[in-house]
């Protein structure tokens, strides 16, 4: 067997790997040395900006299979048979932290799903919990500046994370969830996974339905205590990634049950909970949890970089039958998602593997042109304008999802209010669910993260959502923080 030839980006040979160009012998480096150069350059180009959010990450790819019959609700053609099956890849992430921070914390899980489907990719993006500490995108920069490093301390703040929670009261809900046992999954396989976002089915007949995304995780429910996280972090900072990884390369493929709810157009607008609120959940008692099919991670990515760090997902890649729901934080997210993308790894990152669509062969079949890093740029027999007398790609002038009616003036108006639309209702059922162990850790989490704020109005407005969640978990909380603070 002949061995490869090393060469240089241009394909030239390498004829010395190990010894750089000198003037003589223990001479100066010579500008000449073209090798040297080009990798000293390549090197310090390697890493691209690394997410904002999400940035700490892990993927697997896998397939998802129909289990039960869901065309009553939805056209999408993926979805359209039981046993059929699609290609899929799922990346897991961390929200606040850096690239190279650690995986056991104390923070919500990305839970971002691409389907290779026949009819182009669909993206699910959510996360491991179903609501969301906001309702609007336009305080989404203020609320992750206020979780990131403090600009000047460069580390995160308790006083910043806090103070932005104390005039959140909306995200009352989301902290419940964080600071209660699921707040550090044990791994990504022993977690579930949500849409969080309402989003829009349709069927053949035209018929519009409002739905919402539950992955169940099959290898049962496992967290992590802050005392064990504290511990796996120590031993293995990357253990949720080694745990994904070891897993599917020994054949013990994790698997999630989808199911979701349903809910006719008609019903949003009278329903007790605004269905369009990232802060809220349905409850299961008025819309039940109706099974589509399974997913299963069988393959472990060949190159983290390659196929992880550069997979770009965007909730704005529908398929037909499948489309947005009024969610304004979805709405803000169908831009800002595809945005960063391009801003990451450039405008033509869809043609990356990772990212291409496998329905069309080639990829994607637009006219999109140029740009950094174009490999799909036509022919000469290929115009870049539409529409054209040259056999080019034309529309279908088939909707993807049912139009939505609008009406109203515009302006910068506050969301609808429901009867049961004030921000701290179903935190309160969610505390009133758990049992007493749970509550009790759920405090203790809570007062240990409040109890380090140095103001003390910001920890009186912290306190007062909880009292006004459930008068027992507000006396708790509050008699927890203050046992600490005067220790």
């Amino acid at each position: 067997m002949s061995k490869r030839v090393l060469t240089t980006e241009s394909g030239a040979p390498v004829a010395d790997n190990q010894n750089s160009a000198t003037a003589g012998v223990g001479g100066p480096l010579l500008l000449q040395d073209q090798h040297l150069l080009e990798k000293l350059a390549r090197f310090n180009r390697e890493r691209i900006p690394e997410r904002v959010v999400h940035a700490r990450g892990s993927g697997a790819y896998g397939y998802f299979e129909v289990t039960d019959d869901v065309t009553a609700w939805t056209r999408a053609d993926f979805l359209s048979a039981v046993g059929r099956r699609t290609e899929t890849f799922l990346r897991f992430s961390t929200v606040a932290d850096s690239l190279g921070g650690a995986d056991a914390v104390r923070d919500p899980r990305g839970f971002a799903l691409k389907f290779y489907t026949e009819e182009g990719n669909y993206d699910l993006v959510g996360n491991n919990t179903p609501v969301f500490f906001i309702k609007d995108p336009i305080k989404f920069p203020d609320f992750i500046h206020s979780q990131k490093r403090d600009p000047f301390t460069g580390r995160q703040e308790p006083d910043n994370v806090w103070d932005f929670w104390a005039h959140a009261p909306e995200a009352t809900h989301q902290v419940t969830w964080l600071m209660g046992d699921r707040g550090i999954p044990a791994s990504y396989r022993h977690m579930n996974g949500y849409g969080s976002h309402t989003y829009q089915w349709t069927n053949a007949a035209g018929e519009a339905f409002f739905v919402k995304y539950h992955f169940k995780t099959n290898q049962g429910i496992r967290s992590l205590s802050a005392e064990q996280a504290a511990e796996l972090v120590g031993e293995d900072a990357t253990s949720h990634q080694t745990d994904l990884l070891q897993a599917i390369e020994r054949g013990v493929n994790p698997s999630w049950t989808l199911y979701v709810q349903v809910m006719p157009a008609a019903e949003a607008a009278d329903y007790r909970f605004n269905p369009f609120d990232l802060t809220k959940v349905w409850p299961h008692a008025d819309y039940p949890l109706q099974r589509v099919g399974r997913l299963v991670l069988d393959r472990n990515p060949d190159n983290v970089f390659a196929e992880v760090e550069q997979a770009a997902f965007s909730p704005n890649n529908f398929v037909p039958g499948i489309g947005p729901s009024p969610d304004k934080m979805l709405q803000g997210r169908l831009f800002a998602y595809a945005d960063a993308h391009r801003y990451r790894l450039g405008v033509n990152h869809t043609q990356l593997p990772v990212n291409a669509p496998k329905a069309v062969p080639g990829g994607a079949d637009n006219y999109g042109r140029d740009g950094f890093m174009a490999t799909r740029n036509g022919s000469r027999h290929d115009r870049n304008y539409e529409p054209n007398s040259f056999a080019g790609p034309a529309q279908t002038d088939s909707a993807l999802a049912a139009p939505l009616e609008v009406r109203g003036w515009t302006g910068t108006h506050p969301a609808p209010g429901h009867a049961k639309d004030d921000d701290f209702f179903q935190a309160g059922e969610l505390y009133r669910l758990m049992s007493e162990e749970e509550k009790r850790r759920l405090v203790a989490n809570i007062a240990g993260g409040l109890s380090q704020v140095t103001r003390d109005d910001i920890v009186e407005k912290n306190l007062a959502h909880f009292h006004a969640a459930d008068a027992d978990y507000g006396r708790r909380v509050e008699e927890a923080v203050r046992a600490l603070r005067e220790d």
